[in-house]
């Protein structure tokens, strides 16, 4: 076969795999606790043995919170082989019942249920009472003293002691009776103890506030189940707050009122008149906030009280940093060496930038010299005896700018360190980071949120140097903050357009140039023996697509170009769902280059993770120290201590098996999940069928993550569809107007 990267075809991808070791429907099973093998802190991952009703020994997996050994439970789950444990069920649901023989009770006390009841004297009690105990322990405990040994003083003990156990396992099946599966009911009952039950009752739309992996969806599953109307005002006030989350998720810092009661109302299936009580009503409990004409800006926000405190702090810190008086001497342009001399203008203007304001832009798209700019920002610096700081959103980001300065760089969130004990940062306003010069890159990732708490912690006369692209996706959190920093008027911005680098076969940077300015990029075929660093192939069958993207990531370019498909090439998709998609593709890529049966693995819901995986972490663990949208592997996983160690840039991380809700597979990822990030190789779908994300800037954005291999895979049309749409999607945010507004208009509600 012609070793030319076009030379795929339609049998080329990755055989399915046949092995199936999972049942495809539910099975339940009735019996008798034998052992419990493991059960986690929070019995969210439990290993137990029963005896069924057959008189038979299976094996139970899941989250299986409160059981005992001697305990009747009946379980609900899918028999699957495990290649090292043999048949067991996976437990999705299961519901605890009291054990119905001597035996079973004699071990149900002697479990270590009861404190005052161990082995002997639940040996004693089962002999004396025999098939009542358990309801001489539920309504006549002052019996008990009929049993040699126990006197008035354990009797009192075993009565509060067992009414607790009562209590709770009273909880948890009225909390299953709810359809709340058992992995949730640890949670709930692990949060509220054995009120979690009258919690619930009382307003189950507190735990989607309270209880992680609760949103407001199954909150209001729960509420159908107790018989919450859809009208009842609990319903609107915690449905105003998860629409107003849900558009955080799409960037938008506050909503215009009138769209929010349209919006509500819609997702909550009432009228627009019951949404509006539902805004009233979270007004009055303090959840969100109300800001009315804001400049030019005439029409009422509505905000999350969250994020309307983030936005007016960060216009507050900026406007104090813009009017602190200069703090650095300026750094006279002659000691700055050849190198500065042999920059452009702009770049030299960039450089001396810092040295006269207190906060200055530069962006440019791949190529222009960025890079070298900061490092002559940072050789000023050193000249000058001044204290500089790094840092970027993404480790990646970071440890790329610490490569390229020589300086140590990190992530944001590190710089500011999170104290998990108080839940704060350790650095803020009243503890300030120290540092004369702050160089932060990779800013178009920059959120509201973040944004606010890293100007929050800067101390007067801290010069701020922010560089990125502004042509990139803006932040996947809330807010365009490089944009509105750009549009203010207020600072310094230079935009770097010239492109420097050397390499004259490289079509990625042209390319990813020519996109940017809407133009097609040169897709001309590279002779079969010639090598380039840009490759595209015209494909309009998304199967067809998904299979050639497994194959070229698993041999074809390894192969070829000599890169290591588990680090070095990195798929990035316009979506998430879709045969095309993130999801689907990384089913395809993990089959293909981790096999099933290869390394030791478990199972998430229907995801299995395997040592060897390439995973990303999905939300902000600040007591692990580890941020969404990091990149690591899967190096270990121990099925003793039900345990996952990952390695990510900052080291090794360790994972309970019941946290693993907080990462997935990343042999492909979103575009978006990609900011912040370089792969020496990437390859990129680019179908009709992504026609909702078809921008040309996020096309842009996952051109410009590749560093020395580019492959596009996809149909022109898609292409020239994304090249038209230069429309960047709306994003509602007051931060512009409140940087044009006098400083003393900032106050918080």
């Amino acid at each position: 076969m012609n070793d030319n990267l076009l030379n795929l075809t339609s049998h080329d991808g990755p055989q399915p795999n046949t092995d199936r070791v999972t049942a495809l429907t539910d099975s339940t099973v009735r019996g008798e606790v034998l052992r419990v093998v493991f059960a986690s802190g929070d019995g969210q991952w439990v290993v137990l043995r029963l005896l069924d009703e057959q008189q038979r020994e299976v094996t139970l997996v899941g989250p299986m919170t409160g059981v005992l050994e001697g305990q009747d439970i009946e379980a609900t789950g899918r028999w699957e082989t495990h290649r090292d444990h043999g048949r067991q069920l996976r437990v999705r649901e299961f519901r605890a019942v009291l054990p119905s023989t001597d035996e079973g009770v004699r071990r149900y006390l002697a479990s270590g249920l009861i404190p005052g009841i161990g082995p002997v004297y639940a040996e004693r009690i089962v002999q004396h009472f025999g098939a009542e105990t358990l309801t001489v322990l539920d309504r006549y405990s002052e019996r008990l003293r009929e049993v040699p040994g126990i006197g008035g003083k354990r009797v009192a003990e075993i009565r509060r002691a067992w009414h607790r156990h009562t209590q709770q396992r009273d909880v948890v099946i009225f909390l299953q009776g709810l359809g709340i599966p058992a992995g949730l009911c640890a949670r709930i009952v692990n949060r509220y103890g054995v009120a979690a039950a009258e919690v619930v009752r009382r307003n189950p739309y507190q735990t989607a506030a309270e209880v992680r992996g609760i949103g407001f969806l199954t909150a209001d599953r729960i509420a159908e189940r107790l018989g919450v109307a859809k009208e009842n005002p609990l319903r609107l006030a915690a449905g105003i707050e998860y629409v107003l989350e849900q558009l955080a998720q799409n960037g938008h810092v506050g909503y215009p009122d009138e769209d929010l009661r349209s919006e509500t109302a819609r997702v909550l299936g009432v009228s627009e008149e019951l949404a509006a009580e539902g805004i009233a009503l979270a007004l009055r409990n303090g959840r969100i906030i109300r800001e009315d004409r804001l400049g030019a800006d005439t029409h009422p926000m509505v905000f999350l009280r969250r994020l309307y405190q983030a936005e007016t702090e960060l216009a507050e810190a900026l406007h104090l940093l813009l009017a602190s008086p200069p703090g650095i001497r300026t750094v006279p342009a002659e000691r700055l060496g050849d190198a500065y001399r042999k920059l452009d203008a702009e770049q030299r203007g960039a450089v001396l930038a810092p040295f006269r304001h207190p906060l200055s832009v530069i962006t440019g798209g791949p190529g222009v010299g960025k890079t070298t700019v900061i490092g002559q920002i940072v050789a000023a610096a050193r000249l000058l005896r001044l204290k500089v700081l790094l840092a970027a959103p993404t480790g990646r980001a970071a440890k790329r700018m610490g490569e390229t300065t020589g300086l140590a760089a990190m992530t944001i969130h590190r710089l500011l360190q999170w104290n998990p004990k108080e839940a704060v940062f350790v650095h803020g306003p009243d503890h300030p980071l120290s540092c004369d010069l702050l160089v932060v890159d990779e800013v178009s990732m920059l959120d509201v949120p973040l944004a606010g708490h890293l100007f929050r912690a800067l101390r007067p006369g801290t010069r701020v140097v922010l560089v990125g692209d502004r042509d990139q996706l803006p932040s996947v959190g809330p807010g365009t903050v490089l944009h509105d920093l750009i549009a203010c008027a207020r600072l310094p911005v230079t935009h770097l357009s010239r492109i420097y680098r050397q390499d004259s076969a490289s079509r990625i940077v042209t390319n990813a140039h020519a996109v940017n300015r809407g133009a097609m990029p040169d897709l001309h075929r590279v002779p079969a023996r010639a090598r380039a660093d840009f490759y595209w192939i015209e494909q309009d069958e998304p199967e067809h697509v998904a299979a050639l993207i497994a194959r070229m990531v698993s041999e074809r370019i390894p192969r070829r170009f000599g890169f290591d498909p588990a680090t070095d090439v990195q798929v990035l998709c316009p979506m998430h769902r879709g045969s095309c998609g993130a999801m689907a593709l990384n089913a395809l890529l993990q089959e293909a280059l981790n096999p099933c049966g290869k390394r030791p693995d478990f199972a998430f819901g229907e995801r299995r993770f395997r040592e060897g995986d390439r995973v990303m972490q999905t939300v902000n663990n600040y007591d692990k120290g580890v941020f969404n949208g990091e990149l690591g592997c899967i190096r270990a996983i121990d099925f003793r201590a039900k345990t996952v160690r990952i390695e990510y840039d900052i080291g090794p991380v360790e994972y309970e098996w019941c946290d693993a809700d907080q990462i997935v597979h990343a042999y492909a990822v979103t575009v978006h999940k990609s900011q912040g990030s370089e792969f020496p190789a990437v390859v990129m779908p680019l179908l009709t069928q992504h026609y909702m994300m078809l921008q040309r800037n996020l096309v842009y954005t996952g051109m410009t993550r590749a560093k020395s291999l580019l492959v596009m895979i996809g149909t022109r049309r898609a292409l020239a569809i994304a090249l038209s749409n230069n429309k960047p999607m709306l994003r509602y945010s007051r931060l512009a107007p409140r940087l044009a507004m006098p400083p003393d208009r900032l106050g918080l509600d």
